[in-house]
């Protein structure tokens, strides 16, 4: 994966031009990203463990 050694402003880049949509449903985020993105499978996996992290309290 290409973004792994990425520097912050790569990353901040493509975060920022993400082509996607964030929604709630049923008291859920759901991130919907286009698969023809070419980061589509590094920033669903990244949205993935961040959503196994434990809610602050």
């Amino acid at each position: 994966m290409d973004l792994a050694r990425a520097e912050p402003d790569t990353l901040r880049y493509r975060l920022l031009h993400l082509p996607a949509k964030l929604a709630t449903h049923a008291r859920r985020r759901v991130l919907s990203i286009p698969e023809t993105w070419p980061w589509a499978d590094a920033f669903a996996l990244c949205w993935q463990r961040l959503t196994l992290l434990p809610l602050a309290t």
